[in-house]
C-alpha cells in the first residue's frame, strides 16, 4: 500500500495495490500493520456506507467532539467524490485550512482523516457509494458540522451552491468564524 502525506501532513492518502486478471481483481483495502507503520494505532470500531444518487450531493462538513471524536478511513466503491478535510485544531499551524482529494472506485485511493478535522465530500458521478471506517461510535449529542461552502474556507467545490444537493442539517451549519465547538 502506498501512503503519502498531503499538504496537511496528518491527513494521508492511501492507495492499495490492485491485482487484476481475467477474473477481475483483488485488493487489500485495509492493513493495520501498514497504518501502524505511519504511527496510526487506533482501532476502527464501526463501518459506515452511504449511497448518493444525484451528482452534486454534498455530505458534510461533519465531525464529532471529544470524547467521541472520530478518525476516518474513507474509500469509494462505486462512482467518484471530491473529498475534503478541514483542520479544526485551534493550536495547529494549519487551522482552518483544508485538503482535497479525488477518490473513485477505479483507483481505490483512500483518505485517512484524523480526529480534529471536519470531513465532507461531493459526488462527481451518479449512484456513488462511499464506505468509511471510524474509530469511535456515532454519538448524536457530540455530532457537529461546519458550513460546507463557508467562503472563509476557500474550498473550490465543483458544484454551485444552488445546485448542491444537501440535507436540511447541512444547509444551516455554522461558519468557521462562528464555530463554538472545535478541538
Amino acid at each position: 500500500m502506498e501512503i503519502v502525506e498531503t499538504e496537511i501532513p496528518d491527513v494521508k492518502l492511501l492507495t492499495p495495490r490492485k491485482f487484476g486478471d481475467h477474473r477481475g481483481f483483488f485488493v487489500e483495502t485495509y492493513n493495520r500493520k501498514a497504518l501502524e507503520g505511519i504511527g496510526f494505532t487506533k482501532e476502527f470500531v464501526q463501518d459506515n456506507h452511504s449511497l448518493s444518487v444525484p451528482v452534486g450531493t454534498v455530505r458534510g462538513l461533519h465531525f464529532q467532539l471529544e470524547p467521541y471524536a472520530q478518525d476516518k478511513l474513507v474509500r469509494v466503491i462505486r462512482g467518484a467524490i471530491l473529498d475534503v478535510a478541514v483542520d479544526l485544531r485551534r493550536d495547529s499551524p494549519t487551522f482552518g485550512r483544508h485538503v482535497k482529494a479525488r477518490l473513485d472506485a477505479e483507483s481505490g485511493r483512500q483518505i485517512l482523516v484524523p480526529t480534529g478535522f471536519a470531513h465532507g465530500f461531493v459526488t462527481l458521478e451518479p449512484d456513488t457509494e462511499v464506505i468509511y471506517k471510524v474509530t469511535n461510535y456515532y454519538a448524536p449529542s457530540h455530532d457537529r458540522g461546519l458550513l460546507w461552502n463557508d467562503p472563509d474556507l476557500g474550498i473550490d467545490w465543483p458544484v454551485a451552491g444552488d445546485q448542491a444537493v444537501l440535507s436540511d442539517k447541512d444547509k444551516v451549519q455554522p461558519r468557521l468564524r462562528d464555530l463554538k465547538d472545535a478541538f
